[in-house]
């Protein structure tokens, strides 16, 4: 990779006098389950590279796949960066020190092999037989990718990561009752337990079979990890400062005030152990840090990557962030991590709903916070004891009222998404019945 990174940069500066080279190399194994076949199982290998150039105030992108055309991929970019307005924003990164970050690595990966994963996704499937349930569908993939940054300014950087993911739905039936549910598990190391995975959908779906009907009522409700990340997405979107900037954000003016409980939390950290996105780097080489974002309910900070630091006068907190090499880098969330002073337990919740996961999360408005979500596999608690499935609910409320009222059950902390948080707890809001 560093050979074919140096030849396109020497060839590319012949052109322009900023040049940042980002190259990919990427092993992925990967199997589909369609109710109990395994549908599919492969074995891929990608090599990307993109290219950036800057020259008078104007930026200019491309990228291949192909290392024989590297010199097209370079006409490419100066040709769009002639096209491109100037921009004085327009920045790459400066060398610096990079943090040694844990346990995003494992070398077992290269032991496997597509038979390996192809056994991962039959235990998934045996275990759901084993439990009474029908799978529907699911998959496992695990991935090995090779980062290498390179640039004019002299930063010069490499990484290696893997990644490993599997999920499962199910049928649940009894007499003429059928219920659905959804599990998924994800780590950075070859730790996923595929009849954990199994038996913790079919748990919920039987256990949601047949439901009771409530009607509309405030009451407190119990999020679960998936629940989490699809309500707080929004959250991200608001500490986004391309969002801010662009005046799309509710919190946009709102920097040193109280905007959720005291007893919260929240940091962005692309460095912690075993994050699912955590690097020693992000995508413009910018080194990973832990960036508090609000402390005993206090909203501290933003979320930047070089360009938008560099129209906030601020420096980037290491969130530009590609989703592949075929992007150029924008502002996004690492690790979202949810740190509460206090918690309480089940056992206190009078009477409420367990949401285990939500549908809709993509409808919410993303400025003013305002959502209105299908509860999924829902739950009525009633003096802190899970008393019956819900047939149908839906949940109504907004996100940064919600954060001013959150609290911490007593739980394992997971990371769901970018969201490592325990289960939590909203102490009142609207539920409408079905």
């Amino acid at each position: 990779m560093y050979n074919i990174a140096e030849k396109t940069f020497k060839e590319a500066l012949k052109h322009a006098q900023n040049v940042e080279i980002y190259i990919q190399r990427e092993k992925t194994l990967e199997v589909d389950i369609q109710r109990d076949k395994i549908d599919l199982a492969k074995e891929q290998h990608l090599t990307g590279l993109g290219l950036r150039v800057i020259e008078d105030k104007r930026m200019g992108f491309s990228y291949t796949t192909d290392m024989n055309r590297i010199e097209e991929a370079i006409e490419a970019a100066v040709f769009n960066m002639k096209a491109n307005e100037a921009d004085e924003n327009f920045k790459f990164s400066k060398p610096s020190h990079y943090p040694h970050v844990k346990k995003i690595y494992d070398k077992s990966f290269h032991d496997l092999e597509v038979a390996d994963v192809h056994e991962f996704a039959e235990r998934m499937i045996n275990t759901v037989f084993d439990e009474g349930c029908e799978p529907t569908s699911g998959g496992f993939t695990a991935s090995h990718l090779q980062t290498l940054l390179l640039n004019s300014n002299g930063v010069e950087t490499e990484y290696k990561s893997t990644g490993f993911s599997a999920h499962i739905s199910v049928n649940a039936k009894e007499n003429n009752f059928k219920s659905t549910a959804y599990e998924s598990d994800a780590s950075c190391l070859m730790s996923l337990e595929p009849e954990k995975i199994s038996r913790t959908a079919c748990k919920i779906a039987k256990n949601s079979i047949g439901g009771e009907r409530i009607g509309t009522d405030d009451m407190s409700i119990l999020l679960d990890y998936h629940a989490i990340n699809g309500i707080l997405a929004t959250f991200t979107s608001a500490i986004n400062a391309d969002n801010v900037q662009r005046g799309r954000s509710y919190l946009m003016d709102k920097i040193g005030e109280e905007v959720a409980n005291p007893g919260i939390n929240i940091y962005d950290d692309g460095r912690i152990t075993g994050g699912l996105y955590s690097a020693p780097i992000d995508d413009e080489g910018t080194p990973s840090q832990r960036t508090p974002i609000i402390e005993k309910g206090i909203l501290k900070n933003f979320i930047y990557d070089l360009y938008t630091a560099s129209k906030g006068k601020v420096e980037s907190t290491g969130n530009g962030i590609r989703s592949s090499f075929s992007s150029i880098p924008t502002v996004s969330t690492t690790n979202i991590i949810l740190d509460f002073q206090d918690k309480i337990k089940i056992e206190d919740i009078r009477r409420g709903m367990l949401v285990t996961d939500v549908l809709g999360a993509h409808t919410a408005n993303p400025i003013s916070g305002d959502f209105s979500l299908e509860a999924n596999n829902p739950f009525f608690i009633e003096n802190g004891e899970i008393k019956y499935p819900i047939k149908k609910a839906m949940i109504s409320g907004n996100l940064f009222n919600i954060l001013k009222q959150i609290k911490m059950i007593d739980s394992r902390i997971r990371q769901i998404g970018t969201f490592i948080t325990p289960r939590i707890l909203i102490e009142t809001i609207r539920v409408i019945g079905g």
